[in-house]
């Protein structure tokens, strides 16, 4: 049986396969098992820590975490020597602490690296070995109960800093911890290759041995930083400067969640066909949804946002991506159908194939909503609706009546937005004397409706709404014979007709009843009829030429307000006269 999970080409789920070396061309390696040992790994980890906000941990890989144990080891420190907890020395901040009071440290069976050249073991130890004392204790215990409660054992490096740190834990292997006090830093960082040194074993590490013709450390360290400047940049020769010397600025990030998931596969031999490629996605996505469903996503705790295929052919690596739709719940078969869409579009881009290369990958994780509730959760059954029932009833122990209380309509008292808007239409609209003569044969205002409007239909009268709920007799003025609830809507609907009578103006011409602000326009139009009544000939005689041609086409001829004579009539050039009638 061998001792590594695989992927077998074609298959939905991992297994650990006897022939599984042998096919490592229809094989891919499942780390599932490794992942899952790594979250318990990482949960006794935080069980055996303080809680947060003095935990702090970051999990670096499926096998790697970093620990800042800066607070606990503080607290510890106060405990251990109250002398600390006192004021500094003349009220001075910058006053160094007393000396401590231990001249020997038991370091049990860490393994210590050699200090640098200058110190000796017969120093005595100042603050800064206390602190990493305290600290590998606290690492002893993890360690032990890694050991205890999961039967795994574990190597640790404790230092100042999590480059340094992360080379001590790589030191003695297996099951040890090395303690890289900072009087030991130079010491332990002339031994190493700087390519061993996380970001200097690619092109940058490369790019300075081509240029200084060496990968130790130690030689490294005799280059000023000005050499460093002037060969590698400003910006990285001081990086590297600082780095080969044991400086580290980066901090321990809490963060545990994961950024995005990959799932990849490099064939040897290639693959030729849209059908291999197919059967290699599904591998893909079912080792990625196992995943994602371990992260959360069938409770909608975390998702991704995107899809990601990486194609390589020959030396030319193609990317695409597509969104994950946001509306619907992830499974496999969205998955999939998105990463062959994908795998479609770098075959239409033409020579996709041979295939030596294929990775899917999902990304841009969001957490999932919280708070939210379904429609029932806003609804009561049961029980508890009697409840909600029972607390309705009044101080007398008399049903409310709130379900079945509605608000009395107001009768409407004001004329509508739409009436006023039409009445101001039909009066500002030119009519001929006739119509208005019919329309307006009424002189009384209070009894004739409005004119028609430009359309034809009826439009009714801004108190017809009120007229429509007042009885018969009632409309007629009879008041005196209706009872008390009659009288209000009555009294309102009289109001109305008073203030409309207020403001209708009745033309003494034709007697027609109009708003009072198209007095002005009506008296003009009467006027302008007047003066076309006066050009008419009286006189027994035949017309003359231009009365015949004026009959003929009465708007080419028109008459000022004063008696002119034909002379004065006649039209200058660029002239023209105001057609009347």
């Amino acid at each position: 049986m061998q001792h590594v999970a695989t992927w077998k080409e074609g298959d939905a789920k991992w297994a650990y396969h006897e022939d599984a070396f042998a096919q490592i061309a229809t094989h891919k390696v499942s780390l599932d098992p490794y992942r899952l040992e790594s979250r318990r790994i990482l949960a006794c980890i935080k069980d055996v820590l303080p809680p947060s906000p003095v935990q702090r941990v970051e999990k670096a890989s499926v096998d790697e975490v970093f620990l800042d144990l800066s607070a606990q080891i503080h607290s510890i420190l106060l405990e251990r020597y109250p002398e600390l907890n006192g004021p500094a020395p003349y009220d001075d901040p910058t006053e160094c602490l007393p000396r401590p009071p231990t001249t020997a440290l038991d370091w049990n069976t860490d393994a210590l690296v050699d200090l640098d050249n200058d110190e000796t073991e017969d120093d005595d130890p100042d603050w800064d070995d206390i602190t990493m004392l305290i600290g590998s204790e606290i690492v002893r215990s993890v360690r032990a109960a890694i050991r205890e409660r999961l039967k795994y054992t574990c190597s640790a490096g404790i230092a100042r800093n999590k480059m340094i740190a992360k080379l001590g834990s790589a030191h003695k292997k297996p099951n040890q911890q090395t303690i890289v006090r900072n009087r030991a830093v130079q010491q332990f960082m002339g031994s190493f290759r700087f390519t061993k040194i996380r970001n200097l074993g690619g092109k940058l590490g490369e790019d300075v041995v081509s240029k200084f013709g060496t990968e130790q450390v130690q030689e490294l360290l005799n280059v000023s930083l000005g050499q460093l400047k002037s060969k590698l940049g400003d910006d990285t020769g001081s990086w590297v400067y600082e780095i080969i010397r044991g400086e580290d600025t980066n901090e321990v990030n809490s963060r545990t969640q994961i950024k995005s998931m990959l799932s990849a596969k490099s064939f040897r031999p290639t693959i030729n066909s849209y059908d291999q490629a197919v059967k290699w996605l599904r591998i893909f996505i079912a080792d990625i949804f196992a995943r994602l469903v371990e992260e959360g996503i069938l409770e909608n705790k975390r998702r991704p946002k995107t899809v990601n295929l990486h194609h390589r052919q020959g030396g030319q690596m193609r990317s695409r991506q597509a969104p994950i739709p946001s509306g619907r719940p992830i499974d496999e078969n969205v998955l999939f159908h998105i990463a062959e869409i994908l795998l479609g579009q770098v075959i239409v881009d033409g020579r996709a194939w041979p295939c030596a290369n294929l990775q899917l990958s999902v990304g841009g994780f969001e957490e999932g909503p919280t708070g939210n509730r379904g429609i029932g959760g806003f609804l009561v059954r049961g029980d508890e609706a009697k409840a909600v029932k029972h607390s309705l009833r009044d101080s007398d122990g008399h049903a409310s009546d709130h379900g079945d209380w509605r608000p009395d309509k107001r009768p409407k008292t004001e004329q509508g937005a739409i009436q006023r808007f039409l009445s101001r239409q039909e009066a500002s609209h030119g009519e001929s004397d006739e119509d208005l003569s019919a329309n307006h044969s009424d002189p009384d205002p209070m009894k004739g409706s409005s004119s028609p409007s430009p359309t034809g239909s009826h439009v009714q009268r801004p108190d017809d709404d009120e007229q429509h709920n007042v009885p018969q007799k009632s409309r007629k003025g009879d008041f005196a014979g209706s009872n008390a609830a009659e009288s209000i809507p009555l009294r309102k609907a009289a109001d109305v007709v008073e203030k409309i009578a207020s403001n209708t103006y009745i033309c003494k011409d034709c007697n027609t009843a109009l708003p009072s602000d198209t007095k002005g326009e009506h008296e003009d139009w009467h006027f302008a009829k007047s003066i076309a009544a006066r050009e008419k000939p009286t006189g027994s005689g035949g017309t003359t030429s231009a009365s015949r041609v004026r009959a003929k086409d009465p708007k080419k001829f028109t008459s000022s307000r004063t008696n002119a004579t034909p002379t004065q009539r006649r039209m200058e050039k660029g002239q023209s006269r105001l057609a009347f009638g």
